[in-house]
This record gives C-alpha cells, structure tokens and sequence, in this order.
C-alpha cells in the first residue's frame, strides 16, 4: 500500500472526501497539514491505497501527494 495526503481548500471538502474513501474501503484520516505542505484550511486526509484514488476527491481538493520514505512528499495532482 501507498500512503497518500490530500490538501482542501475548505474544511468540509476534506469531510467529505475522508468519507467517500471509507466508503470505497480506504483507510482514510483527517489530520493537520504536515508544516511542510500549504493548505487553504488546515486540515488534510492521510489514506492508504493502491492508488491516488483521484476519483474520491471531493472538487475542493488542492492537491494530492505521495508520502515517501523519510515523510517527503511529491505532487502528484494540483487543482487549479
């Protein structure tokens, strides 16, 4: 499994996309935006999956992120 952390720009859309992932059976948590990440709202969803699971996100998403080893991130998806 991949770990993976999404940013929002609104509070509810990191909610909202926590669980639509738990719905999908995706291990799936609301947390702080790491420090080293930037976020509209303050909040991001840490979940483990194969992959991205782009197609849970919520349209408020900011960005999605691969966590590598040493909790180093790469992009992997920004909304514009």
């Amino acid at each position: 499994m991949t770990k993976y952390i999404a940013t929002f720009h609104t509070h509810l859309a990191a909610l909202m996309t926590s669980r639509a992932l738990a719905s999908a059976g995706v291990r799936a948590q609301m947390m702080p935006v790491p420090r080293t990440l930037s976020s509209s709202c303050g909040t991001c969803v840490r979940y483990e999956a194969e992959t991205p699971q782009l197609e849970a996100m919520d349209e408020d998403v900011e960005r999605v992120f691969r966590v590598e080893a040493g909790e180093r991130y790469e992009l992997l998806f920004e909304n514009e």
